[in-house]
């Protein structure tokens, strides 16, 4: 019996040694169109309608070092001609009433850096064809700037908000928070220092536009126009991921009056911001 009960138990171990581990399934590989953002202070400075344009006389401008953009709208748009809207929406940020008209809710904004991904949409969602151009609604902005103060050149954080509507509860410049409870129109800006916070309003924010004639933008929003050098293809049959970088350009892109056309920003002269608009839009594609 003690012969028996020794063969069963190693014919137990043997067989459970030799049983196979159960295998996990293979991720499905998804292909995604990619979005990335990138800052460049070297491209064209456009106007409203994708026109180059200089920093007006009587005003001044910087190209800001960029540490954070938020978007809250991703749209492919097949011709010059297709209205807003009426293209491949990709993307719609949560929106509110709760500071009571209808606006971006930044608490639930996307906030990321030059380089990282930004938006992924799987390439299944989006129907097949042919587009020109993408439409990007810039929501937020957050980015270092030089400032004179008594003669000073010295360097700040603003956080810029230039989308149509935004409710903001609080939002932190970059250590110091600010409270709000309630919606801040296009062009509101908070701006911190080593010694100071301030808050202040731009009378208007560039959104150059290349198809403005055939195809407006809402007023007051944010979206701008980039056209790709070669149209977008998308078939339906991709097993390789599309990336897009998004190459915006901050080519003097935050502006102010220059009372004393000293070329800087006066801060103790109450110099006013004039505009922190993006000035263009370039894609780039990789497939």
């Amino acid at each position: 019996m003690k012969k028996i009960f020794l063969f069963l138990l190693s014919t137990s171990l043997l067989m459970g040694g030799c049983q196979k581990k159960a295998e996990s399934p293979q991720a499905v590989n998804t292909p995604k169109v990619v979005f990335k953002f990138v800052f460049d202070p070297t491209q064209p400075r456009l106007n409203n309608f994708g026109q180059p344009y200089p920093v007006p006389t009587g005003n001044a401008g910087q190209s800001p070092q960029f540490n954070l953009i938020g978007a809250h709208y991703f749209e492919l748009t097949p011709t010059a001609t297709t209205q807003f809207g009426n293209g491949q929406v990709l993307y719609q940020a949560p929106e509110v009433t709760s500071g009571g008209g209808k606006a971006i809710d930044f608490e639930q904004s996307i906030l990321k850096a030059g380089n990282e991904t930004y938006l992924e949409v799987p390439l299944s969602s989006i129907q097949a064809g042919s587009y020109a151009y993408l439409r990007v609604s810039l929501s937020y902005q957050n980015y270092a700037v030089k400032f004179n103060f008594q003669g000073n050149e010295l360097s700040g954080t603003l956080a810029s908000f230039v989308g149509f509507n935004t409710y903001l509860k609080d939002y932190t410049i970059k250590t110091k928070k600010v409270s709000v409870n309630a919606n801040k129109l296009q062009g509101y800006w908070g701006f911190e220092t080593d010694f100071s916070t301030n808050t202040g309003q731009a009378p208007a924010t560039t959104v150059p536009n290349p198809i403005a004639a055939t195809s407006p933008i809402p007023a007051g929003s944010c979206v701008v126009t980039g056209r790709f050098d070669t149209p977008l293809q998308i078939t339906g049959s991709e097993t390789q991921d599309i990336v897009i970088t998004v190459r915006l350009s901050t080519n003097q892109s935050f502006e102010w009056k220059d009372g004393n056309a000293n070329g800087k920003w006066d801060v103790d002269l109450n110099e006013e911001v004039v505009d922190m608009g993006i000035r263009g839009m370039q894609l780039t594609v990789e497939q």
